[in-house]
């Protein structure tokens, strides 16, 4: 199994954010040694995705796993996006903060990528009310994330309804901006998560759920 935060924002790349990437894997080890289940986390920087950059050495200096995808805006709110290349990164502008819901995910199909609904429970940046107002194509959404480290209890409560309602798989993820929250939620996957392309194989056609720890 592997245990996934699939959604973390640091220094590199976005704004927001006050982490760097070795200050979150060095808080993976604190958060592995007392006990929680984590394996690595996935980049997903708002707004960009650089193709050049890799993570892979400093990450295997700490024994986690560090991958890439991103995090956009759409139609009907953000989206997680997993599996990215430089077809996908050249077509679209993605800065663009009204992306096109149904052409980002046929764009992905098209070149074996995977998008998700980002804190699916929250207003505005959330899909819930654009689902309310019948805005979203369902059957192009697979998951949706359910537990985000940055919504309250009734948001992700709230997407969660959503899941239940529609048959959606579940992922989880911090949402992390600094490095105490990085693993707050993970998703759990039932094989084993080399690289991205693993990653996205695992979206498709594996048995995986959105996961959080109790405190320790």
């Amino acid at each position: 199994m592997t245990y996934l935060d699939l959604h973390a924002h640091s220094t590199d790349a976005s704004d927001d954010a006050g982490a760097t990437i070795e200050g979150y894997l060095k808080w993976c080890v604190v958060r592995r040694q007392k006990g929680y289940k984590i394996d690595g986390f996935v980049l997903t920087e708002h707004r960009s995705f650089d193709l050049k950059i890799t993570y892979d050495s400093i990450a295997d200096k700490y024994g986690f796993l560090v991958l890439k995808g991103a995090e956009l805006e759409t139609d009907i709110g953000h989206m997680l996006v997993y599996g990215l290349n430089k077809k996908f990164v050249n077509h679209f502008d993605l800065s663009d903060v009204h992306l096109s819901h149904v052409k980002l995910i046929d764009a992905l199909n098209d070149i074996g990528g995977f998008a998700v609904p980002a804190h699916a429970g929250r207003p505005s940046i959330g899909m819930a009310a654009y689902v309310d107002d019948n805005l979203v194509e369902i059957e192009k959404i697979v998951a949706i994330e359910v537990l985000n480290g940055g919504s309250n209890n009734e948001e992700n409560a709230r997407a969660q309804l959503i899941a239940n309602k529609y048959n959606f798989k579940t992922v989880g993820g911090s949402d992390a901006h600094f490095v105490s929250s990085i693993g707050k939620c993970v998703t759990l996957f039932k094989s084993e998560i080399k690289n991205e392309e693993d990653l996205v194989r695992a979206l498709k056609n594996d048995n995986y759920s959105a996961y959080e720890e109790q405190s320790k």
